[in-house]
């Protein structure tokens, strides 16, 4: 889990300078990964899927634990790349954006303001009826 912290703070200024293709951000890029293929699938795929999003490129997926030693293990991925899960996400935001009937809300409220009113006016006839006895 560690590790991939570590690896995302690492990757993800990568990625942004891919979003700007110029010389000097491919050269910063390769100064970093020492890879002439890498820094081109870097500024050529991945630049052109994530070119309009402000931040946050990576996503870290727990996937449980290690069975020999217990540890945390993890899956770093791109956000975007994930075509199943984009998709399911999508359904889901469709699924929680339906518009809720408040119809029966107001009908309940105005019979507990009426209920209300009825307890309200014996509480009152009763005062008077005790003054009356008192005088």
């Amino acid at each position: 889990m560690a590790k991939a912290k570590a690896l995302k703070m690492y990757v993800e200024p990568l990625i942004t300078k891919s979003k700007i293709d110029s010389t000097h951000s491919r050269r910063v890029v390769f100064s970093y990964l020492q890879n002439k293929e890498s820094v081109a699938e870097l500024f050529r795929d991945v630049a052109a899927k994530v070119g309009n999003r402000p931040g946050g490129y990576t996503r870290i997926l727990k996937t449980g634990t290690r069975v020999g030693d217990s540890a945390e293990m993890c899956i770093i991925e791109l956000v975007d790349y994930n075509a199943n899960y984009s998709q399911s996400s999508g359904e889901a935001t469709k699924k929680t954006s339906t518009r809720r009937r408040r119809s029966t809300k107001k009908a309940d409220s105005a019979v507990v303001a009426d209920a209300v009113e009825v307890k309200e006016e014996p509480v009152a006839e009763s005062n008077d009826s005790q003054e009356a006895k008192a005088e």
